[in-house]
């Protein structure tokens, strides 16, 4: 098979990962920096051209998005062109942009009546108190909408504190979520690595002293962790409301089940590789190569 993996930049460990699995089991892979392809989008030939190549639809079967947060927009305008093109993308560029929307992410969810932190969404500032108090009050948690790696998280510890963070960020017309803090968590919380309609690994995440924010970039460290039955099933459901075929689900362990908190359509593999002794890499490449057919690509989910 010829394999596209999208991604910025080809030495980043979750892509060379990926690349040497392919490699192994025969296929031909191709890193595209997607931020250099440019598209024609002619009804009667469409085409990616990337440094001076011109790509028809015969050239990949599969193509393996790795679209960051902050080029969403551009990075699934490619992954759509691949699809009119007619090659299997692992994940779909409705799911993706689906995915990066905390809000529309958390709303679908909660239609299909999925755990997730009791969370209030507002633009403005006028009832900042009722907003706080829709949350069950301080302390609570404030997240930027387009915050990525535990980046515009605050845990705000008391009402006032609250005020001010919510004021502060509307000051900046950034849009915000409101969550309730979820203090039996205990700073931890547990990424589900979930690939077609199976939990592959799990990790869990903790949080170093004097910070909740468990994300591994920002200091947190990984172990193995066994999932409850309940746990499992909610990762992979998330997963099939977002219409992701791999993604990273990261849930919070409270005193009414799994809640989740974000779904992540780019997942890195170093940490849960390194957590679960795991080729998660070729995990992938397999779901590919019994799932990759021509055109097969249709929007999954729903919303």
């Amino acid at each position: 098979m010829n394999i596209a993996i999208l991604s910025r930049n080809k030495n980043l460990y979750s892509t060379r990962r990926m690349v040497e699995a392919g490699i192994e089991r025969g296929h031909h892979v191709r890193v595209l920096d997607h931020l250099q392809c440019f598209m024609d989008i002619t009804s009667d030939k469409p085409s990616i051209h990337y440094k001076g190549e011109e790509f028809s639809p015969a050239d990949f079967d599969a193509v393996i998005p790795r679209i960051g947060a902050s080029v969403t927009f551009y990075g699934t305008a490619v992954v759509r062109q691949f699809e009119m093109m007619g090659a299997y993308c692992v994940n779909e560029s409705v799911a993706v942009s689906r995915s990066r929307d905390k809000l529309r992410s958390l709303q679908l969810l909660s239609r299909k009546n999925i755990g997730i932190p009791t969370t209030a969404f507002a633009h403005s500032a006028k009832d900042v108190e009722g907003l706080i108090r829709e949350v069950g009050g301080a302390p609570c948690v404030i997240k930027l909408l387009e915050g990525t790696q535990g980046i515009g998280v605050v845990l705000a510890e008391t009402k006032k504190a609250a005020e001010s963070v919510i004021q502060a960020f509307m000051g900046l017309n950034s849009n915000i979520l409101v969550q309730e803090f979820i203090a039996e968590a205990n700073g931890s919380d547990i990424r589900c690595f979930v690939v077609g309609d199976k939990v592959i690994a799990a990790m869990q995440r903790q949080a170093p002293e004097g910070e909740f924010r468990s994300n591994i970039h920002r200091g947190g460290t990984a172990t193995l962790v066994k999932l409850t039955p309940q746990e499992r099933k909610t990762a992979v459901n998330t997963a099939k409301v977002m219409g992701l075929n791999v993604c990273g689900v990261d849930l919070l362990r409270s005193n009414r089940g799994p809640l989740i908190m974000e779904v992540n359509s780019s997942p890195g593999l170093r940490g849960i590789e390194e957590a679960t002794q795991k080729d998660i890499a070729t995990l992938i490449i397999e779901f590919i190569e019994k799932n990759a057919r021509p055109s097969r690509t249709k929007t999954r989910g729903s919303g």
